[in-house]
């Protein structure tokens, strides 16, 4: 960890408490009843830092959460609470974390070192993905995509505003919640969305 992200890292619970205060970035968004989804996103597959491809239809019968990510943001330290997220509810949850270098060159590394610093700094052991563009636009990775456009997915055109935004897919395929980066992993609200 480079001094920029042990002082971003030092910072992140003031950064939350002051968007708390402020209600910046903290936007919580739910799928409306009769809303369904135009395409499956079980037809959907996404290749893995590591190389291999992973079809979602693998993650059938568990809620996915669905998180872009970055190594020198201010909520970098989210990392900590995705993994223990992710370790409280394996059995009924996945975490894909999706790095991207959208928002300020804050994800400047390779596969390799984004996950060397996710394992060594955060004991991340939940899947990431290769490292993707996830706003609008021509390379827009197409989960984001489905994630991202209401002809998809079948209410919900929030791209993500910043890094750590959070997408939750049920145990049936279809998006259900989109969470704010101010929005903690551990917060009651996402909580009781993953206990649903």
């Amino acid at each position: 960890m480079n001094s920029r992200q042990k002082l971003l890292k030092f910072f992140y619970p003031a950064l939350m408490a002051w968007n708390k205060i402020t209600g910046s970035k903290s936007n919580i968004m739910t799928k409306a009843p009769d809303a369904m989804a135009q395409t499956s996103f079980y037809d959907l597959s996404l290749q893995l830092n590591n190389g291999q491809q992973l079809k979602l239809e693998s993650l059938k019968g568990k809620k996915v959460m669905l998180v872009n990510t970055a190594s020198a943001c201010g909520y970098t330290a989210q990392y900590d609470d995705l993994q223990r997220l992710y370790d409280e509810y394996r059995d009924k949850l996945v975490i894909i974390g999706f790095p991207a270098n959208d928002f300020g060159e804050q994800e400047k590394g390779s596969d390799e070192a984004i996950a060397e610093f996710c394992r060594v700094n955060f004991g991340v052991t939940f899947p990431l993905a290769k490292k993707s563009t996830v706003v609008a636009g021509d390379n827009q990775n197409e989960v984001f995509q489905w994630l991202t456009q209401k002809d998809k997915n079948g209410w919900n055109t929030q791209q993500p505003t910043w890094n750590f935004s959070k997408y939750l897919v049920n145990e049936k395929g279809e998006l259900t919640h989109y969470f704010d980066p101010a929005v903690s992993p551990s917060s009651p609200e996402v909580i009781k969305a993953v206990e649903a």
